[in-house]
């Protein structure tokens, strides 16, 4: 008997301490995200989302705001509004979060990363230590990766094979000073616009042409707006990052920050594998809505390399030269 009323009082006390538990977080937080599924990104975020509601058997509830909705369409706020605790949480781009933090600009250099297992080899090991650990001196901490996507370049007016295709093209960029510098390195005419901004614009022909995945290109269905012509040229590549506001951090427990980073790692691999298994359905449905894929040679991809040596220079003193030497010999090493 005395034993049944131990276990009664130890049940009781574990009920109760949970209860506190969840009693001291809010009823839902908010994840801010830039896309939405069917989108990659946002296939990422809604299973994180679940796995954390599943996990915590509800006690902590998270509610996706895509679009960048919390910070008014400019993605490039999102990273402050982090820190501020306007959002507590976020699915962030790496680029989109550049501005803030300086080294997540590495991802950005142009032709760093030649393919997926050299940024794999950036988003594990020494250079993603590094790269968490400036997240976390701005003000947000960092607990997993996804992915975005490599980039392609794709434009109205014809195909582009040689850095001389692109002079004088229109192109709209993302809000990062990088991109402005590589494509006038090439030539063009970048201009900076929001997400919410680009489809907007071409199609009222403001610009010529633009940058994104393919699986963007193709779920946001591009080709509709006269992108008919896309270079496979995998210059850059987006990863996104899974983070919380500090201050929202530290109210979850340890078994509960567990959870949340365990979930994350979970659905980034989900969103990852949404990103590289949805380019090649993507590029075939963008052939047969009519959109010319041009796949470069290796000459031909030397030859933008070449261009835009002069950025990657300028760039990497700007990141950080000894975090740049450290990816190129992670990419080496792959």
């Amino acid at each position: 008997m005395r034993i049944l009323k131990s276990l009664a009082v130890t049940v009781t006390a574990i009920t109760v301490a949970a209860s506190a538990w969840a009693a001291d977080y809010k009823p839902e937080y908010t994840v801010s995200t830039v896309l939405p599924a069917p989108f990659p990104w946002g296939i990422a975020a809604e299973k994180w989302v679940e796995l954390v509601k599943e996990r915590t058997q509800g006690r902590i509830n998270l509610k996706i705001y895509s679009n960048s909705q919390l910070v008014q369409g400019d993605q490039t706020k999102e990273f402050t509004a982090l820190r501020q605790g306007i959002i507590d949480m976020a699915l962030g781009s790496t680029i989109n979060w550049s501005p803030q933090v300086k080294e997540l600009n590495l991802f950005s250099l142009p032709f760093l990363m030649p393919d997926t297992k050299a940024l794999d080899a950036l988003t594990r090991g020494a250079v993603a230590d590094r790269i968490f650990a400036a997240i976390r001196d701005k003000g947000a901490e960092p607990i997993g990766w996804a992915e975005n996507g490599f980039r392609q370049v794709t434009n109205s007016k014809h195909e582009i094979r040689t850095p001389a295709d692109l002079k004088g093209l229109k192109i709209r960029v993302v809000g990062s000073p990088l991109y402005n510098d590589i494509f006038s390195a090439l030539g063009a005419n970048p201009t900076q616009m929001s997400w919410a901004d680009a489809k907007p614009a071409l199609t009222t022909k403001a610009v010529d042409g633009q940058e994104n995945p393919i699986t963007v290109f193709k779920i946001a269905k591009i080709e509709t707006v006269g992108q008919l012509f896309m270079t496979r040229w995998d210059y850059v590549a987006d990863p996104l990052i899974f983070a919380v506001n500090p201050r929202v951090w530290k109210e979850f427990s340890a078994a509960d920050q567990k959870i949340l980073k365990d979930a994350a790692a979970e659905a980034g691999k989900v969103g990852i594998a949404a990103s590289r298994e949805g380019d090649d359905v993507a590029a075939k449905e963008a052939i047969a809505s009519g959109v010319k894929i041009t796949t470069l040679t290796a000459a031909e991809r030397k030859a933008f390399v070449d261009a835009t040596r002069g950025v990657y220079a300028d760039w990497s003193k700007k990141i950080g030269e000894d975090l740049v030497k450290l990816a190129e010999q992670a990419v080496a090493k792959r």
